[in-house]
């Protein structure tokens, strides 16, 4: 009977893991494989962060309530689900983004306004898709696993053993 519950502590490690997972990915693309990321590419690290953050709370601080943890990580993991299915539409032409994607700067008027203003890359297009693993990008995969963690959360705070009172 035992074996159905699990350790509140081995739960919140799991979950750093689950989160800190998809950050190395995503930081090790941009960093160690030159990939860019656009803006909504950056917004979708976000829910993995916040979770991060919920899991080391949850791990070093005893009085936190777990199962609350889990379930605002399936809230915060959904919002990040919903986020990376509104990308995978901007790459597919789904629809257009809302969020400054691109370069949506105005151009200098003239060449002295050129000079004079300081050269910087600009904002890479949210639609532009950089890499693909059998047709599918990093946005399709983000989907999936956010879903996947969503669903994951929920389970695993059914089954977090709670703390007896007494």
């Amino acid at each position: 009977m035992n074996a159905l519950f699990l350790s509140p502590k081995t739960v919140m490690a799991v979950l750093l893991i689950a989160a800190a997972g998809p950050l190395a990915i995503a930081l090790g693309a941009q960093y160690i494989g030159g990939l860019e990321p656009c803006v909504l590419c950056k917004y979708q690290r976000i829910p993995y962060w916040t979770v991060a953050a919920m899991a080391i709370t949850g791990y070093l601080i005893d009085a936190t309530d777990r199962r609350g943890i889990l379930y605002l990580a399936a809230l915060i993991f959904l919002a990040g689900t919903a986020l990376a299915f509104y990308h995978v539409g901007v790459e597919q032409h789904w629809w257009i983004s809302a969020a400054r994607c691109g370069a949506t700067e105005t151009l200098p008027a003239n060449f002295e306004a050129f000079r004079a203003s300081p050269l910087k890359p600009l904002a890479k297009s949210c639609d532009d898709i950089d890499w693909t693993l059998f047709g599918l990008s990093f946005t399709v995969y983000n989907t999936a696993v956010s879903l996947f963690l969503t669903v994951a959360c929920v389970f695993a705070a059914g089954r977090v053993a709670e703390k007896k009172a007494g």
